[in-house]
């Protein structure tokens, strides 16, 4: 991966927490990683725990950035989901799969899409 893309990804992650945070929810884990791959955020809302993919695009030419959670992915977040389960002891009520969509455009702050419940 590239020095641009690490840093525009990096970019979307901050803009994101932000977002998730000023609507409530609380981080729990940022970029959590383990042997089978990485979370981008793991966050509370309420009694619930969401695992949460972050995209970020600088433009929408090749579509939204959702589009780009493929079914590879989402398979992949679930077993994540169950290993962080698992490693941190914690049960919540229910968990549940975000996706939070940033572009970013040429001038300006970015545009952030919260997508609830992706899959």
């Amino acid at each position: 991966m590239t020095t641009q893309r690490r840093a525009t990804g990096a970019y979307g992650e901050r803009i994101a927490a932000q977002h998730l945070e000023a609507h409530g929810l609380v981080i729990l884990d940022r970029n959590w990683r383990c042997s089978d791959g990485e979370v981008d955020l793991v966050l509370r809302d309420g009694d619930d725990i969401v695992f949460c993919e972050v995209k970020t695009r600088r433009d929408g030419r090749f579509g939204p950035p959702a589009e780009a959670v493929t079914y590879r992915k989402v398979r992949k977040l679930r077993q994540l989901a169950l290993r962080w389960i698992s490693d941190t002891g914690i049960h919540p009520r229910e968990i549940r799969f975000d996706v939070v969509e940033v572009l970013m455009p040429a001038h300006g702050a970015g545009q952030v899409t919260h997508i609830r419940s992706a899959f």
